[in-house]
């Protein structure tokens, strides 16, 4: 069996771009006519240079390649341009290509891709969901760092069966990282966290989400109010390229640390480990190297007693493939879902992802247990805002 053609489709995620705004997708298919997908995750160029990223590495190195030599194959692209380094741009494509693979694989020997990785450990996924604002919100901004709208839309998502939502009360997102907090942005964190957590009790955890907008000393300070209200995860709460820094902030606080959705590869994710940085690592599978590579960062992760909880902010692709490998892992917590997987990610699927009560039930069907549906992809061409 080779691989016999590569194909993309960069498709427009409508409003309210749930998932973001654009997702790149990958079909393989093989000269036995098997098709498989993948999906690129954070390709920091403009989405149909990502594409044509994708098909450059495919026509020079995966067609004539054999799916089922997916280790040899990822060498060869890690390896390419005598670059061997965690490199996003790459990591994205090798990701999109190593998934798509597994898809083959799984497809032609009749099997989900979690009983090729050890076979299925949990019978459900436990997930959780950002604050997105409701439909009818007349504010139609973000709600997560409101101290009022905040604890009211998250009782609205426990009534869907929630019982973890997360949050980022820490704004703006900025390029111009890591800040020192004002005492009045670390008073309104707080207030947010506090109500949150007043209005759901213990019926749902709560994860505070920063995206690395603080320095060390003002993540730390932030830790200290927010820790009586006993979060499950304080997200990413330093920029990630220093993990000495995000080590501190670990070791000054009760709150477990998360973090990992902008590391690719079991390299990076080595250094977390060693470090104590972090002891919840959330890999973005269409980044951080594939089905394969996020197993063995699962695996890396056991030996440390750190559990494993899927970054997800992408299309309905990457999301099988998480879903896949959350299945089969020992140490898995809890997956990210973009709400209950309705919207356009049911739409842009065959047959969408299925959520019950507060999990995720795996597929049952051979490979990624998705199939995109082409038809919706090619109606939803990428569009330049």
């Amino acid at each position: 069996m080779e691989i016999a053609d590569v194909k993309t489709y960069v498709v427009t995620n409508p409003v309210p771009y749930k998932g973001g705004g654009h997702w790149v997708f990958l079909k393989l298919v093989t000269d036995s006519g098997i098709e498989g997908f993948g999906e690129a995750y954070g390709v920091p160029f403009h989405p149909n240079t990502a594409a044509k990223l994708i098909e450059d590495v495919g026509e020079r190195f995966v067609i004539g390649s054999n799916p089922f030599q997916i280790e040899k194959l990822w060498r060869l692209l890690y390896s390419s341009g005598y670059s061997q380094h965690p490199d996003l741009t790459m990591m994205g494509v090798i990701s999109a290509v190593e998934m798509a693979c597994w898809d083959i694989v799984g497809k032609e020997l009749n099997q989900p891709i979690y009983n090729l990785l050890g076979g299925q450990v949990h019978e459900k996924l436990r997930s959780y969901t950002y604050l997105y604002p409701a439909p009818d919100d007349p504010v139609r901004r973000t709600v997560f760092d409101d101290p009022v709208r905040a604890p009211t839309r998250a009782l609205e998502y426990l009534e869907q069966g929630f019982n973890a939502l997360k949050f980022d009360p820490v704004v703006p997102m900025t390029a111009a990282t890591p800040v020192q907090l004002s005492l009045e942005a670390l008073r309104t964190a707080e207030m947010v966290v506090k109500n949150v957590r007043e209005a759901v009790g213990d019926r749902c955890d709560i994860l505070v989400g920063t995206h690395g907008q603080m320095t060390t000393s003002s993540a730390i300070r932030l830790a200290r109010r927010i820790e009586p209200y006993d979060p499950l995860w304080f997200e990413e709460p330093v920029p990630p390229e220093n993990r000495d820094e995000m080590a501190r902030v670990a070791r000054s606080t009760t709150i477990p640390i998360a973090t990992g959705e902008r590391l690719s590869t079991k390299y990076e994710f080595r250094e977390l480990l060693e470090k104590q940085a972090a002891t919840i690592l959330q890999m973005a599978l269409g980044r951080v190297g594939g089905i394969l590579e996020a197993k063995k960062i699962a695996g890396m992760a056991e030996a440390y007693y750190a559990e494993i909880a899927p970054h997800l902010y992408c299309g309905p692709i990457e999301a099988a493939a998480n879903i896949q490998v959350s299945t089969c892992s020992p140490n898995f917590l809890i997956q990210e879902s973009i709400e209950t997987w309705g919207g356009f990610h049911a739409e842009i699927l065959k047959e969408p992802i299925q959520w019950e009560d507060g999990y995720i039930i795996p597929p049952t069907k051979p490979g990624l247990g998705v199939e995109l549906d082409e038809e919706v992809a090619a109606k939803n061409p990428y569009r330049d805002f």
